[in-house]
C-alpha cells in the first residue's frame, strides 16, 4: 500500500514539475511575443517616420522643380529680351551709321576728292572769287571741283552735263571714276533709278579699281528698292557685305536689308 502512494505521489510530483515546465515555457513564449510586438511596432513607428520624411523630401524636390522652371522662364524672357534689346539698339545704329554714312560718303567727294574738296570749301564766300580759285588748278581737277559743286547746288542736270564733259576729255584719271559715279547720283536725285542703275554699273566695269565701286553697288542696291524690286536690292546689297565687309557702305547695305526683309 505505502508503495503504492509512493508512486501515486512520485507521479503527481513529476506532473506538478511538468506543469511548472510549461508555465515557464508559456511565459518565455508570451515575454518573446511581446518583444516582437515591440519590435513590430518600433519598425512601423520606424517606417511611418521614413514616408513622413520621404514626402517631405518629394515636397521639397517639386517646389525645388518649379523653382527651377520658373528660373528657367526667367532667364529665357530675360534673354529674349536682352536679345530684342541687342537688335533693337543694333538696328538703331545701323540706320544711323545709314544716315550719317549717306551724308558723308554720298554727299561728299572721298579721300581722292580732297583736292578739289579743298577748293570748294576754300571759295564759298563769292562765286566770282570761287572760279578765279578753281582756274588756278590744273585743268582736270578745276573742271570736276566746278561740276561737283553744280551737283551740290541741286541742279543735277547742268552737273550730269559738266561731269559727262569731263569723262570725255579726261576718262582716265583719278576723278574719272568718281565723276562717273556722280553722274549716277544725278539720275538717282531726279528719281530716274533705271538711268541711275546703268551709270552705276559703269563705275563698276569701267574702274573697277576705284574707290566709288562699292558705293555704287550700294546705290544700285539702293535703286532697285526704289523701284519696287526687292529681290534684285536684296542681290546687290548682300554683294556690297560679301565683297566689302569691312566698309561703311556694308553696315548700310545690313541696315537695309533688314528693312526689305
Amino acid at each position: 500500500m505505502k508503495r503504492v502512494e509512493k508512486e501515486i505521489g512520485q507521479k503527481v510530483s513529476a506532473q506538478v514539475n511538468d506543469i511548472e515546465a510549461l508555465k515557464q515555457e508559456n511565459a518565455a513564449l508570451r515575454k518573446a511575443l511581446d518583444d516582437n510586438e515591440e519590435a513590430i511596432a518600433a519598425l512601423r513607428k520606424t517606417r511611418a517616420e521614413n514616408n513622413a520624411d520621404m514626402t517631405g523630401l518629394k515636397d521639397r524636390i517639386q517646389k525645388l522643380t518649379g523653382r527651377t522652371e520658373e528660373l528657367q522662364k526667367d532667364f529665357k524672357a530675360l534673354r529674349k529680351t536682352t536679345l530684342g534689346r541687342e537688335e533693337d539698339m543694333a538696328e538703331k545704329l545701323n540706320q544711323a551709321a545709314f544716315k550719317i554714312n549717306f551724308i558723308e560718303n554720298f554727299l561728299g567727294i572721298g579721300k581722292k576728292d580732297a583736292p578739289a574738296e579743298a577748293a570748294e570749301k576754300g571759295n564759298r564766300a563769292a562765286n566770282g572769287r570761287q572760279k578765279d580759285a578753281l582756274n588756278e588748278k590744273p585743268e582736270r581737277e578745276s573742271l570736276y571741283a566746278a561740276a561737283y559743286e553744280t551737283f551740290k547746288e541741286g541742279n543735277y542736270d547742268k552737273a550730269r552735263t559738266e561731269f559727262e564733259n569731263f569723262l570725255k576729255l579726261h576718262p582716265r584719271t583719278e576723278y574719272s571714276g568718281n565723276a562717273q559715279f556722280w553722274i549716277g547720283e544725278c539720275y538717282y536725285h531726279e528719281r530716274q533709278y533705271e538711268k541711275a542703275i546703268l551709270e552705276y554699273e559703269k563705275v563698276v566695269t569701267n574702274f573697277p579699281e576705284g574707290n566709288k565701286v562699292p558705293y555704287a553697288l550700294l546705290k544700285q542696291g539702293l535703286s532697285f528698292e526704289q523701284l519696287g524690286d526687292k529681290a534684285s536690292a536684296r542681290l546687290f546689297l548682300q554683294q556690297v557685305i560679301r565683297d566689302y565687309p569691312n566698309t561703311n557702305q556694308a553696315g548700310v547695305a545690313r541696315s537695309k536689308l533688314l528693312e526689305i526683309k
